[in-house]
């Protein structure tokens, strides 16, 4: 895919799953991302969504350091985990990232065994990510990068007390937002918890009361 100043592994296993032209959004996008700012990016169905999250976490991680957790990635459901632990592992092929995905039904007793062994890429669904966080055990400072998918849905359905908690948990780390239309349940958290936000694909949305 071509981004500029995107890692050259990363790109050949993007190239390899047939990605290589970006959408303007991703175009537009990705050096904020790669630098580290907050940002809410609204994307439509078809313009990469899961995917940009997917390479804006490998970019960032690039390789496996350590044994404490990196990144986390809020998803909705299981089957988005699912689907966010393929991507990741598919692009990250030319990379040695570990990535594991936890839901609802998952055993979280056997989950911080293999999180505590090391982990960089840590997916789950906000009620199961909240039960592991909420024992002692996890030192949450070590994310780099958190990530909420589907932030929208996931906010109409009252999880922004979740949100903001690990967030609160967390000193300094980079915080995104990734949704399908800007709503005022997204703007209100992004302005509690994120610094000086960007914001990406709202020109084409209309923000809309979610209530």
């Amino acid at each position: 895919m071509q981004l500029k100043k995107i890692n050259p592994n990363l790109q050949q296993a993007l190239a390899e799953t047939g990605l290589t032209d970006p959408t303007d959004i991703q175009k537009e996008c990705f050096g904020t991302l790669k630098s580290g700012a907050d940002a809410v990016v609204i994307m439509s169905e078809g313009e990469g969504k899961s995917t940009t999250i997917a390479y804006t976490v490998i970019q960032k991680l690039e390789k496996a350091v350590g044994e404490s957790t990196r990144a986390l990635i809020i998803v909705k459901d299981k089957e988005a985990v699912l689907e966010m632990v393929d991507m990741i592992q598919r692009f990250g092929k030319y990379t040695n990232l570990r990535v594991i995905g936890v839901n609802d039904k998952t055993n979280i007793d056997d989950e911080k065994n293999i999180i505590s062994a090391g982990m960089d890429v840590l997916i789950g669904t906000p009620n199961k990510i909240n039960a592991m966080f909420s024992g002692a055990g996890f030192n949450m400072n070590t994310i780099k990068i958190y990530v909420v998918d589907d932030a929208d849905e996931l906010f109409k359905l009252r999880q922004e007390p979740i949100v903001q908690r690990l967030s609160m948990s967390i000193e300094k780390t980079q915080r995104l937002f990734f949704a399908s239309q800007l709503t005022e349940r997204i703007e209100i958290l992004a302005d509690k918890i994120m610094i000086d936000p960007f914001l990406f694909g709202v020109d084409d949305y209309e923000d809309e009361d979610d209530e």
